[in-house]
């Protein structure tokens, strides 16, 4: 059996959905599973058993010789939120509890970290982890993933093989129910539809022009690429950016939602709120370096030809992955 846990969620949901595709249905999902908006997100896909989050730990200490990998994707990813017992309840000690369970019983880890522990960026996107002591995250979500990468870089006791995924700006099918966090492109994408135009962030920095803030924009299919990878090859136990390499501007993203619509392109520019301007991140760019260097060689895919496919193939008939 293979676990995923956040499985109705964004990542977990697409995950599930890859591995169908190999041939896998002996997926265990984990989730609370009381989202209503999140349960299309598992609709066809081959799994063994739901399991409620709460109850998980338990029952993978019960039932984990069974148990052949765990991919622990399920996270409160929400940036604005300041509640930093909810970060240290369900991202740190949580997470701690599952590692410490698959340690123990010989289970194989992989777990989302966040590019978010990078905070501004002033020490650079390097996945080096003699520089994650450094790092200075904007928010309780990036901490609580920045805590948890420390935590595990000093334990003795390890699974047999484990991996810690720096999630860039993932994007892709299956966000319907993310509202506010779901991706830009979503967003463009009802706002080309009902109003004909797009609204993008205006800079607060002289250096960066309105909308040419940077981000790493990853597509979720390059994501469960890598985390197959990961559960198929015998790789270096690590901490390891997720990203495309390349960044590229909130304007170059616009442009190619409206092209993938066949609209000309207008954009409106509009002040960061209040809440998050002091915490916004105006460049990021992994350095994908360590993982090519395990010998992974796929291609990810052009930010053009993700909103493509993102656009084409699922948010203009509301499909799923």
């Amino acid at each position: 059996m293979i676990v995923v846990t956040g499985a109705a969620g964004f990542i977990g949901s697409c995950l599930v959905s890859r591995l169908n595709q190999e041939g896998f249905a002996d997926v265990i999902a984990v989730d609370d599973f009381s989202h209503e908006a999140k349960e299309n997100n598992l609709q066809g896909k081959l799994i063994a058993k739901e399991i409620h989050r709460d109850v998980f730990p338990e029952w993978l200490m019960d039932n984990s010789k069974q148990v052949k990998f765990v991919f622990h994707i399920g996270a409160r990813t929400d940036t604005t939120e300041f509640d930093v017992a909810i970060f240290d309840r369900l991202n740190l000690h949580y997470s701690q509890k599952l590692w410490n369970i698959c340690s123990d019983a010989g289970i194989p880890f992989v777990y989302a970290s966040s590019a978010a522990t990078y905070g501004e960026g002033e020490f650079g996107y390097d996945d080096d982890h003699a520089q994650f002591p450094k790092l200075l995250p904007l928010n309780p979500y990036g901490w609580s993933k920045q805590q948890f990468d420390l935590w595990v870089l000093e334990q003795k006791k390890q699974p047999p093989f484990w991996a810690g995924l720096k999630f860039f700006n993932v994007y892709g099918p299956n966000e319907y129910h993310k509202a506010r966090m779901a991706s830009v492109i979503f967003h463009a994408f009802n706002q080309i539809n009902n109003s004909g135009e797009v609204k993008l962030f205006r800079s607060h920095r002289p250096e960066y022009k309105d909308g040419w803030q940077l981000r790493d924009f990853v597509y979720v299919k390059d994501v469960v690429e890598v985390c197959m990878y990961l559960m198929k090859n015998k790789v270096p136990s690590s901490i390891y950016n997720l990203g495309t390499g390349t960044a590229r501007s909130f304007y170059d993203l616009a442009a190619a939602t409206f092209k993938a619509l066949h609209k000309e392109t207008k954009i409106n520019f509009i002040d960061i709120p209040a809440d998050i301007r002091d915490k916004y991140q105006y460049f990021t760019e992994a350095n994908m370096q360590k993982l090519i260097d395990t010998g992974y060689t796929k291609a990810f895919t052009s930010l053009e030809d993700g909103v493509k496919d993102y656009v084409k193939n699922y948010l203009a008939d509301h499909r799923y992955f």
